[in-house]
């Protein structure tokens, strides 16, 4: 009987516990007693104690930037206390631009550098073959002509290690120097030039030649920027509307010279130490 009277209690506590709405059972942790506790509906429980983290956003070093942190591997001009100046050519080879600057390089005994593609490279042989016959430098400007700053070390390193290869077969050598189409390069893509003894080579003064400009034009965007060191940029590369480059060429040359300035290629204006 008495056990009886014990369950009918606890059905009742339990029922009326039921009866009770929105609360719960929950231990107090001063006296270790149960008591209940009432949790509004759609209520939120604030998470006291937690620190808000910053995550820091690191901003990637622009190309002036870059070039003061890494003056010896990444180089825009030359030595600017001897009258000289490097003409460049982008984008090379090709059938139809490459050779007419070639020819008036030789009719004006100039020697200038080709930062060479690797897929040109391989269409145009003949044209590479005469580029090094002609006494001419070769540089390194990728296999495909990508952004590299959308792309990782890896992708990078690709890009120069394949045109290398086929680089190495018309001359012989591994280039030491290299320019990034559009000039775009990235700070650990610079470290792993100079972990291998190469450089970086961009310029400053920029004929604009790829916009299809006149002779005047371009002649416009070059000589009134000469100063000794200059590193000129250039394009002979098939597909742009080059004429105009072309034929600013001999007078570019012609103005130069008559101003007392002597015409190197890359691996003079920036000899590696």
């Amino acid at each position: 009987m008495k056990q009886l009277r014990t369950a009918a209690v606890l059905v009742l506590v339990l029922a009326m516990l039921s009866a009770l709405p929105g609360c719960c059972i929950a231990s107090d942790p001063s006296t270790g007693q149960t008591k209940t506790k009432e949790i509004k509906k759609n209520s939120l429980i604030p998470l006291t104690g937690i620190e808000k983290k910053t995550i820091p956003v690191f901003k990637p070093l622009s190309l002036s930037e870059l070039h003061a942190k890494y003056p010896r591997t990444f180089v825009l001009s030359g030595n600017s206390s001897i009258r000289r100046v490097a003409l460049t050519f982008d984008d090379a080879p090709d059938n139809k631009f490459t050779p007419r600057i070639l020819d008036i390089l030789k009719k004006e005994g100039v020697k200038a550098t080709f930062f060479v593609l690797g897929n040109r490279a391989e269409g145009y042989p003949n044209v590479m073959k005469r580029i090094v016959r002609e006494g001419h430098i070769i540089g390194n400007h990728s296999y495909s002509h990508p952004n590299m700053n959308k792309l990782d070390l890896d992708g990078f390193r690709n890009e120069i290690i394949r045109t290398d290869r086929i680089i190495a077969q018309f001359t012989g050598y591994v280039p030491s120097y290299i320019r990034t189409p559009y000039g775009n390069i990235t700070e650990p893509q610079i470290k792993w030039l100079a972990k291998n003894h190469r450089k970086a080579v961009n310029w400053n003064v920029d004929s604009l030649d790829w916009k299809g400009l006149s002779a005047k034009e371009v002649c416009a965007n070059v000589l009134p920027y000469i100063k000794p060191g200059s590193i000129v940029l250039q394009h002979s590369g098939k597909g742009e509307k080059l004429s105009g480059s072309v034929e600013a060429l001999p007078i570019i040359i012609s103005r130069l010279k008559s101003k007392g300035y002597r015409f190197v290629t890359i691996a003079e204006m920036i000899p590696f130490q």
